[in-house]
């Protein structure tokens, strides 16, 4: 603490000739080297603090001849700064890097080779080569640990003059060195030669990755790290390797630092895709638990990134926190973005077992100031509802107490879930709907104001004031956001269908319709619109049994991600890919993507979903062709071009009309262009009778303002068939 006391002083603004008049004084009469040391000491601390000391590069290199350790290191850290600026001085400075790299002190042999690779110069990186050949064999470690991070540094250089002069197969060599901090900066260096997209292929086998494993222990918390990560590149051929494999290295789990840990279940999670043993794969759920929950004594930041992480891995492996929901209730003096990670937590976690607990909890939540979690809490609430049958009839009082509150944003909230829990509990709870319609005036956001309008249009059939309830809530209809419009139009088409024989009910949506066709900017608004009114103009019963057609009950899979997406993020555990959940090539453009590696050890259900990664390719090294036709000679025609572009194409021909002369208006004609039916309701059945002739060239909508004379409508598509989600957790 005393010499950072007494360095202080050196962090003033210094003048460059005051410097070199001090450098040159100290050449006399300076034999310990304390003046030069002093200089020196300004110097660094001027360049730290951002001025340009590029000026004294020549009296500065100078002090290399000093046999001083730590003036040696100021020196060498002032050519790292200016080195590459100064390519026309740096010829001065090779005969030391020479001498140095030959010195009988290891620290001045590793310092010289260090400094080299950083200076990224033709000049300096043909000096580099020889020296750091012989370096990589040295008999001390701290040089060859050092010359190993060096050939990293000369493979982002010159990455052909690494390969030619055999630095990676060096590096290979160092992996099985009888020093643990050799083996992890060898490591580090081929991984991120490897990570390149130049880079070359690095991959283990079973002895190699053997003495990787015997290295751990003695390796530092970042060479831990290496090793681990590194470990990922083995592709286990047997169940056997794989498991002996995850049980060496799961020792690591009791490490203290949450890296170490964070790494360790990466590589436990990728080996499980290799293990057949059910019994070993619960053990090893069993074991990444309470690592993970000690995680969350940290700070915040170190817990939002555990929360992140955690919540891939129980959507991938459910069973290594399905007793620990407890854990993730939320503390008074969490940061929101915690709180907010544990909530999605506790909704995934939550089963028949615990969701008394998880909704007694979320119930407390739902009473709290800060209005973002509020909303979070209320929704999970519903979403819980959906996922847990069993605790249906709990939420469904849970919510309604909510919505007895008066709280605007609570009770917007808790209606757009229970349109969801309608959708999954189909004629089950439908008599909350007169307490729902009770709130309508506190509703201003458009995704309550659109669920509620489902809701009345889904039931127009047991609401009895639904057409008035309709016809206020259209009042301000052309003010509305585009969300609640959709949802009025759909609604309105909806009562029509229902109560068909009341007159204000067709002024309605004969309204409804008129404005969405005639006053409306939005295209897909307009085009719903339009296909409504011709369903209606044709055959009402036709359109009843489209747009009332039963809907599939919804889930929770939505939530769910696909098993072979999840497998590759999985791979990016403890990265910032783990955090944002996206791989890492998507935001980071030299990034190379991950897969799971096949192997007769893979487990089925993991081939089935692989994802190919292509490895990009690396650029070309020979000369650069540029494609074309090249300079014409003189005396010689062009070539013709293999595919000429013809600018005088004509344009299509229009469709020909069809013999008759009926266009869309007449009552018994069709539609040749239909549009597909967007809405969340009526999409999941469409089905339509009718056959016609094409359109006459013309406007098809000249006549609109009949409400529903004779429209012709063409035949509805069928709809996509439904398709069933793999569960990916059990």
């Amino acid at each position: 603490m005393s010499g950072q006391g007494q360095d202080a002083k050196f962090f003033q603004r210094g003048k460059i000739q005051e410097f070199r008049q001090e450098l040159q004084a100290a050449e006399t009469k300076d034999k310990k080297f304390t003046k030069r040391k002093t200089v020196l000491k300004k110097i660094v601390a001027n360049i730290t603090m951002g001025n340009d000391m590029s000026p004294l590069f020549v009296d500065v290199v100078q002090c290399l001849g000093t046999p001083l350790l730590e003036i040696k290191k100021m020196v060498y850290l002032f050519l790292i700064y200016y080195g590459r600026a100064k390519a026309d001085s740096i010829h001065m400075v090779i005969p030391s890097f020479l001498q140095d790299c030959n010195d009988r002190n290891p620290l001045i042999r590793a310092l010289a080779i260090r400094t080299m690779s950083y200076i990224a110069i033709p000049v300096v990186i043909e000096n580099l080569t020889d020296q750091l050949r012989h370096h990589l064999k040295d008999r001390d470690p701290y040089v060859r640990k050092t010359a190993a991070i060096c050939v990293a540094k000369l493979y982002a250089a010159d990455p052909r003059k690494a390969e030619k002069g055999g630095f990676v197969e060096l590096l290979r060599d160092l992996m099985v060195d009888s020093n643990a901090t050799v083996v992890a900066n060898a490591v580090a260096a081929l991984s991120e030669i490897a990570d390149r997209p130049d880079g070359v292929v690095f991959k283990l086998n079973l002895p190699v990755a053997n003495k990787l494993v015997a290295a751990l222990g003695e390796s530092s918390e970042w060479g831990q790290i290496y090793i681990l990560d590194a470990l990922m590149r083995y592709v286990p051929e047997t169940h056997a390797d794989a498991e002996l494999l995850a049980e060496r290295v799961a020792v690591q789990l009791q490490h203290a630092n949450s890296a170490v840990v964070l790494t360790t279940i990466k590589l436990l999670l990728y080996l499980m895709n290799y293990i057949e043993n059910r019994k070993l794969i619960d053990y090893i759920c069993k074991k990444m638990g309470p690592p993970l929950v000690t995680l969350l004594s940290s700070g915040p930041e170190v817990q939002y990134v555990a929360l992140r992480n955690i919540l891939l891995i129980i959507q991938r492996r459910p069973a290594v926190l399905k007793n620990d929901v407890k854990v993730f209730f939320c503390k008074y003096n969490d940061p929101i973005y915690v709180k907010l990670a544990k909530l999605e937590i506790m909704y995934r976690l939550a089963n028949e077992d615990n969701v008394k607990e998880v909704l007694a909890e979320l119930e407390e939540y739902a009473s709290e100031v800060d209005i973002d979690f509020v909303r979070k809490a209320v929704r999970s609430i519903g979403r819980i509802t959906i996922k847990v049958e069993a605790a249906a009839d709990a939420c469904i009082r849970s919510l309604l107490s909510l919505i007895d509150t008066k709280v605007s944003y609570v009770l917007q909230e808790a209606i757009i879930v229970i349109k969801d829990i309608f959708r999954r509990y189909p004629g089950k709870y439908e008599g909350i709907i007169p307490k729902l319609c009770e709130n309508l005036d506190v509703l201003d956001e458009p995704e309550a104001k659109a669920a509620m309008i489902w809701i009345i249009g889904q039931f127009a059939n047991i609401i009895e004031n639904a057409d008035e309830l309709m016809d206020d809530l259209t009042y301000n209809f052309l003010e509305e956001s585009t969300e609640v419009q959709f949802a009025l139009v759909t609604a309105s088409v909806k009562l029509f269908i229902y109560k068909s024989s009341s007159d204000s009910v067709k002024a309605l949506v004969h309204k409804v319709l008129k404005w969405t066709t005639e006053d409306i900017d939005n295209p897909d608004l307009r085009d719903r619109g339009f296909m409504y009114w011709r369903l209606l103009a044709i055959n009402p019963a036709v359109a009843g049994e489209i747009v009332l057609a039963e809907k599939p009950a919804i889930t929770m899979d939505a939530d769910r991600m696909d098993r072979g997406a999840l497998d590759q993020l999985l791979l990016h555990t403890g990265t910032l890919g783990s955090i944002y959940h996206k791989n890492p090539e998507t935001f980071i453009r030299t990034a190379a993507g991950k897969a799971l590696a096949d192997s007769p050890a893979l487990n089925p259900l993991s081939r089935q979903v692989l994802v190919p990664v292509q490895r990009p390719e690396r650029p070309p090294t020979g000369p650069v062709v540029v494609v074309g036709p090249g300079p014409i000679e003189p005396g010689t025609e062009p070539a013709p071009s293999p595919h000429p572009l013809n600018t005088s194409k004509p344009a299509p021909p229009l469709p020909p009309d069809s013999a008759g002369t009926g266009g869309l208006l007449d009552g018994d004609g069709a539609s040749g262009g239909e549009e597909e039916d967007e809405d969340e309701d009526a999409g999941f059945a469409k089905g339509g009778t009718g056959a016609g002739r094409r359109t006459s060239v013309g406007d098809p909508y000249a006549s609109l303002d009949n409400a529903f004379g004779g429209y012709a409508a063409g035949q509805p598509q069928p709809g996509a068939a439904g398709h069933d989600d793999m569960d990916l957790l059990f």
